[in-house]
């Protein structure tokens, strides 16, 4: 019926009143529902509650929030409670279905397209309703796809790397949403198991099923209705089993609403990562370690990675968070694919990433000589890899290592700038390069002797990326097929 369709609960989760918490939509239509159920005209209910008739027309028309008192009088008058009027549901089917259209009308796509509004009576069936609401949610559907551009994704992601820049990477209010729930199970130190993760989630109210037939193009998938968790039986080699728990469950932590825009999404997702971690990597057990660490001078990724048993990739990033705001070091994060292309960066030591016009780092190619790159010359993949860089901006030691996924090898790297390797486990390495980028004489131009010989001499077949000519992932959560979400909720409810 109205209520399951997911157009018509997306329409209804617009933001509540100021003063009572509740849409104003909502209370006027439980207002009316009730009148007309006691056969109450309009001048009736203004007579009880002393009011004009026009006042009590636009309370229930959703135009003006009564206060508490005028609340108490109308409870009063229609022989009901305060409580009742601000239940949060709609008080019928038919109700919800004019609420979420009248949500539409006063929305953005009609006031752009200029449509003139249409009112609602009896005499207006279901159907109409219907068709007019699913009409709106496709017009803003292509409102959104047409946005979704690439320029629009990289300038929002440049725009978020900024914040988080300004903030050393450090959130202290998703680091206390951490304590309280690390503190609600009971964990008092070390390592988090999954167990304890799993307590985690049945404090929150949510149990935890795995199953074989998820959507391909989720990790889990969260049922809100029925408090479960799904989450895949086979298990990725290179990914924590902890993770994805924690991801889910961390969204809800964060209070994340289905996202409008890829910057809100791309906010979602650095909030989702940097409490998943804060979890795993408790930060004053972190904090202790560090800070232990460098004063006997022997910060180490791997010390970091080891003691709290997550990957190195999930210590370095964690690292960051705490490396500024804790401990006073600045610092920067690259995730660099075997290609050369930056996957993931972060810095706030003054260190010059590559970068498009629009400021963005991810999907450009780093520097040839850079640590993130010479890793994947090592023949010893056990050991980390040390350099310093002498490069435009200064000099900058780093640590790499490797690491497997589907997509191929990557490097994760950590470093600092020179005044600060003093530090770090490593900083005796006698490896060291140089770099002129953004010159492009330095990697991105081949040398003057190659090209003499060579010019207009080869002719190479490209090994084109899948993802170049591929469109940018659409919809609520990029690249979720959302129907297929929606049958396997529908296939795996207990309702059913």
């Amino acid at each position: 019926m109205v209520n399951a369709d997911p157009l018509l609960r997306s329409a209804l989760s617009a933001p509540p009143a100021a003063e009572h918490g509740l849409d104003a939509l909502t209370l006027g239509r439980r207002i009316r529902e009730l009148r007309t159920t006691r056969r109450m005209t309009l001048d009736s209910l203004a007579a009880a509650i002393d009011r004009a008739p026009s006042q009590v027309s636009m309370i229930e028309n959703g135009n003006r929030e009564p206060r508490l008192s005028m609340l108490r009088t109308i409870a009063i008058a229609l022989g009901t409670t305060v409580d009742d009027l601000l239940k949060p549901e709609a008080p019928s089917e038919r109700a919800a279905l004019e609420i979420a259209v009248e949500r539409a009308q006063r929305g953005a796509v009609f006031t752009a397209l200029g449509l003139a509004k249409i009112r609602v009576s009896r005499a207006t069936s279901d159907e109409t309703l219907q068709t007019i609401l699913t009409l709106h949610h496709e017009i803003e559907r292509l409102h959104r796809e047409r946005a979704a551009t690439p320029e629009e994704a990289r300038r929002a992601n440049a725009q978020l790397r900024a914040t988080m820049r300004a903030r050393d990477n450090y959130f202290p209010e998703l680091e206390e949403q951490a304590l309280e729930l690390l503190t609600a199970v009971g964990h008092s130190g070390g390592p988090v198991s999954h167990q304890v993760v799993a307590d985690m989630a049945t404090h929150l109210g949510y149990s935890l099923h795995y199953v074989g037939d998820l959507p391909h193009s989720t990790r889990s998938v969260t049922d809100k209705r029925n408090g479960r968790i799904y989450l895949p039986t086979a298990q990725s080699a290179s990914r924590d089993s902890r993770t994805p728990i924690l991801q889910a469950f961390a969204s809800l932590l964060c209070g994340h609403d289905e996202p409008g825009n890829y910057a809100e999404f791309l906010r979602q997702r650095v909030e989702t990562n940097y409490l998943t971690a804060a979890i795993l990597l408790p930060e004053k057990d972190t904090v202790r370690l560090l800070t232990e660490a460098k004063n006997l001078r022997r910060i180490s990724m791997e010390d970091l990675r080891d003691a709290f048993s997550v990957s190195y990739e999930t210590a370095a990033h964690r690292f960051t968070n705490l490396a500024t705001a804790r401990l006073g070091i600045p610092v920067h994060f690259m995730k660099v694919h075997e290609s050369g292309t930056i996957i993931k960066a972060y810095e706030n030591d003054s260190v010059r990433f590559p970068s498009d016009a629009l400021g963005a780092v991810e999907g450009t190619t780093v520097c040839r000589s850079w640590t993130a790159r010479t890793v994947f010359d090592v023949p010893d993949r056990f050991s980390p890899w040390y350099q310093y860089t002498d490069t435009p901006s200064g000099t900058f030691w780093c640590t790499s290592r490797i690491e497997k996924a589907k997509e191929g090898e990557y490097s994760v790297s950590v470093g600092v700038p020179f005044d600060h390797v003093k530090w770090f486990r490593g900083r005796e390495t006698t490896n060291r390069a140089v770099s002129r980028c953004p010159d492009e004489s330095c990697c991105r131009r081949a040398p003057n002797d190659l090209a003499t010989r060579w010019a207009g001499q080869s002719w190479p077949a490209a090994r084109t990326p899948t993802s170049l000519l591929a469109a940018l992932p659409t919809g609520t959560f990029p690249g979720v097929d959302q129907t297929e979400v929606y049958q396997f909720l529908e296939s795996h409810s207990p309702t059913h």
